[in-house]
């Protein structure tokens, strides 16, 4: 009886196909945007993951993100240098500024200055180029997304001298670096230097960060420093996840989004329950004359979940292998860096296909269930 399910299914092609597509449409409309939305939240988490070695990022009270901060005095570095469990400890400053290219382009970038000795703090690869670049004066490393930002297609941006407040930078290198979630210019350069591209001001060192001595934990230092130095201490997850938290409860991402998958979720239903409806009303005469041979409404119901199925399977496969290929055809542009897709958003959109058939499959199924088997010899 299955097999006859199904035939009945693909002999009627423009609705095998409207349905496969319903299906295809809102699974990749669902997973698409999901894995956007996803990835675009965790960019409120680059600047933990681009200084791989902190396990714990110490602050001033009242900072949240790495792009939202209040400057330390620069005796808090001592301070934190000084706790139990600390095994080192070193100065990062980010803070904005106005760059002038040679051709005279104005832009906005974001200064990372890295400690002097250890250079903690930079991105863990670096392209085309190696640290110790950094010792040279008045060198300055870009992130890659940066160069498509501040310079035209296909010029080398290395040797480029910029003028950052009246101070010379000359960039010597490309970091690897996730992009921010604004994608603005990231240049990296040493804490000393940084300290003269950043306007002046009394207090300027923004983070300490801090690693952690052997048999002790990040969550037990992080919580020493904090009782014994007043600051706020917190470990690189915790960090990363109130970088995320903040763009969730400051933006309409969350909320755009939402949108976008609630309507893709509508259109499936909408054109599947359809489709499916005409295809059920199509073949009503065949289900009467099955029942008229003794079929139960049982083996009709086994028929139809067989088709749902059968639609469901192709259209989702459909749908995810569509989101592949959207992000591989965009993986060179570099607002999809890194893009992924979480293995929890094709287990969502399964869900979600699962649903829109059960809702659009029962539906269709009442007319049948409900039709009496003399009814086709009338």
């Amino acid at each position: 009886m299955l097999w006859i399910a199904i035939r009945m299914l693909t002999g009627d092609s423009q609705k095998f196909y409207g349905l496969l597509f319903g299906i295809a449409f809102s699974t990749l409309l669902n997973t698409q945007q999901l894995t956007i939305f996803v990835n675009l939240i965790e960019r409120g988490a680059s600047g933990v993951y681009n200084a791989p070695e902190a396990e714990i990022w110490v602050m001033d009270p009242v900072s949240r993100t790495t792009e939202v901060n209040y400057a330390m005095p620069s005796t808090a570095l001592d301070e934190v240098r000084s706790v139990e469990g600390v095994e080192w400890a070193v100065p990062h400053l980010r803070a904005p500024a106005s760059v002038r290219s040679s051709t005279g382009d104005l832009e906005g970038v974001q200064i990372v200055g890295v400690d002097d000795a250890t250079l903690i703090g930079l991105p863990e690869r670096l392209l085309a180029t190696n640290k110790s670049i950094l010792s040279q004066p008045d060198t300055v490393l870009i992130d890659d997304v940066g160069i498509i930002n501040l310079f035209e297609s296909g010029e080398d941006p290395i040797g480029q001298r910029l003028e950052l407040n009246d101070q010379r930078a000359i960039i010597r290198g490309v970091a690897d670096a996730i992009p921010s979630f604004t994608s603005q210019v990231t240049l990296y350069t040493k804490y000393s230097q940084a300290l003269n591209y950043v306007p002046g001001t009394r207090n300027r060192l923004t983070f300490v960060l801090a690693g952690v001595a052997d048999g002790e934990t990040a969550e037990a230092v992080a919580q020493r420093i904090e009782e014994q130095t007043g600051l706020k201490a917190e470990t690189r997850e915790e960090f990363a996840q109130a970088g995320v938290d903040f763009i969730i409860q400051n933006t309409g991402i969350p909320t755009n989004f939402g949108i976008t998958v609630v309507l893709g979720f509508v259109v499936g239903v909408a054109i599947v329950g359809l489709t499916f409806s005409l295809f059920i009303r199509d073949n009503i005469k065949q289900f009467g004359a099955l029942k008229a041979i003794g079929v139960t409404n049982l083996k009709i119901m086994r028929m139809v979940a067989a088709q749902a199925g059968l639609v469901g399977a192709i259209g989702y496969a459909f749908g995810i292998v569509g989101t592949v290929a959207f992000l591989w055809g965009f993986s060179g542009n570099p607002f999809f860096k890194g893009f992924y897709i979480p293995w929890q958003i094709p287990l969502i959109s399964l869900g979600a296909v699962i649903i829109i058939l059960a809702i659009t499959g029962w539906l269709a199924l009442r007319s049948v269930l409900s039709t009496e088997p003399a009814a086709v010899f009338r």
